[in-house]
């Protein structure tokens, strides 16, 4: 009887070791941000590759993609509602078999906040890690310039925003209007913003966004020293613009969402869960010595 049990003992730890074994890395989801697509060789083709190479064990990585092919991609990025890229998103981690069990999350400039919605709509999938390279997470108040690929539409989009970002139909479905945070007219942004202020807790409170962003294991803010993409850059690491003006900025700490812990900001922050990091460069620029140095521990 005691061999038949020890032989039961060895199988079922046999059976665990072979699934830890099976199971491999964890999966990482990148979503890149304003003119690029998913599949770019230079852009998000690269990431691909410097993860696999780095996390390594053949590791899946999954570029998404807003549409059905790169074209749709990358006017989504500019054209279509960020509550609808959002849920789009959820949908296809919910029935993607190998995300299952829990992934880590990679975003790109608008894809930092946009993959921090995911976190706090959707839990399921489990995210582990967000790291977000460059999030506008306090939203942008100027847009000095686009990728040159892009002019067409970057010029158009400067048009609309010029013309009024708060107007419903500009709202609705031009991209950059729905995180675009006025601090001169904060009234205005909280009533009408119909993605940033949601999930900024700044219309109403939603318990389970707080809930569900504190299921982390922790969230990694990148800003870049040298940005001139976004403005004011301090939005990487949810600083922003004084209330009433342009001019002077307040950090995280400073801010009512994190004094208030309405996302539990504050929360991550002092169980030593939430990470400021520093890259030296210009907007998602970093080196593959700097991503090994100081991002692949949250991969691995």
């Amino acid at each position: 009887m005691v061999n038949k049990m020890m032989f039961a003992v060895e199988i079922f730890i046999l059976a665990v070791v072979c699934t830890v074994s099976q199971a491999g890395p964890t999966p990482v989801v990148l979503w890149h941000g304003m003119g690029d697509s998913c599949c770019n060789p230079l852009s998000m083709g690269s990431i691909k590759r410097l993860v696999e190479d780095k996390v390594g064990d053949g590791v899946y990585v999954k570029s998404l993609m807003i549409g059905s092919n790169i074209v749709e991609d990358t006017e989504n990025g500019f054209l279509m509602n960020a509550n609808d890229q959002v849920t789009n998103v959820c949908a296809q981690l919910k029935k993607d078999p190998k995300l299952q069990q829990g992934y880590n999350a990679m975003g790109f400039s608008q894809g930092g906040q946009f993959l921090r919605a995911v976190a706090q709509r959707c839990p399921s999938p489990p995210m582990l890690n967000l790291i977000s390279f460059g999030g506008q997470h306090q939203g942008v108040y100027g847009f000095p310039h686009c990728p040159g690929a892009n002019e067409t539409l970057c010029d158009y989009v400067r048009k609309l925003l010029n013309l009024g970002a708060y107007i419903s139909w500009i709202q609705d479905f031009l991209t950059q209007a729905e995180y675009w945070h006025d601090p001169l007219n904060e009234a205005e942004y909280r009533a009408k913003s119909v993605f940033l202020a949601d999930i900024n807790q700044e219309k109403q409170v939603n318990a389970t966004y707080k809930t569900n962003l504190l299921k982390l294991k922790n969230m990694v803010l990148v800003k870049f020293a040298e940005d001139t993409m976004v403005d004011p850059k301090d939005s990487e690491w949810f600083g922003f613009y004084d209330e009433g003006q342009a001019k002077t900025t307040h950090n995280m700490t400073q801010s009512k969402l994190y004094q208030q812990d309405l996302l539990g900001l504050k929360e991550l922050n002092e169980s030593g869960r939430l990470f400021l990091l520093a890259s030296p460069g210009d907007h998602l620029q970093f080196t593959d010595a700097w991503f090994e140095a100081n991002i692949l521990k949250f991969l691995k």
